[in-house]
C-alpha cells in the first residue's frame, strides 16, 4: 500500500476529514473531529498510525515486529505505528484501518453516530 492509496481508502470512509494540524507533512484524518489516522509525508518507509483495541495492540507488535511497532509520538497503548509498503497484505492493512475508525467511531456519542 503506497500512501496515496492510504489516503484514499481513509477518505472513502463516512464523515472523514483530512487535516494537516500539526504541519503540512502530517496528514490527519478525522471522523466527526476525532482522529482515527495519521500518516507522516515525509517518512521513508512510509508509515502511518491506527488507533487499536489495548490488546490487540501488543498482538500485533508480537506477531509483526518488523512491520507494527509502539505508535511513534502517541499512546503507545491504544496507537500502532505501522509500515505500509513492506510485508502486510493489502487486505490485512484494510482491515488495521477499518478497525481504527470503527474504534473511534464507536466511542463517538450516540447522537453523532446516528446521524452518520
Amino acid at each position: 500500500m503506497d500512501i496515496q492509496y492510504f489516503r484514499e481508502y481513509c477518505l472513502q470512509k463516512n464523515n472523514v476529514e483530512e487535516s494537516f494540524p500539526f504541519g503540512e507533512e502530517t496528514m490527519v484524518f478525522k471522523v466527526s473531529g476525532k482522529i482515527f489516522a495519521l500518516a507522516g509525508l515525509d517518512e521513508f518507509p512510509p508509515r502511518v498510525n491506527l488507533k487499536c483495541d489495548p490488546e490487540r495492540c501488543i498482538e500485533l507488535r508480537e506477531n509483526y515486529p518488523e512491520s507494527i511497532i509502539p505508535g511513534y509520538h502517541m499512546n503507545k497503548k491504544h496507537w500502532n505505528t505501522v509500515y505500509i509498503e513492506g510485508d502486510l497484505d493489502l487486505e490485512f492493512l484494510k482491515g488495521l484501518i477499518d478497525h481504527s475508525y470503527e474504534l473511534v467511531f464507536q466511542s463517538l456519542p450516540k447522537k453523532l453516530r446516528n446521524a452518520e
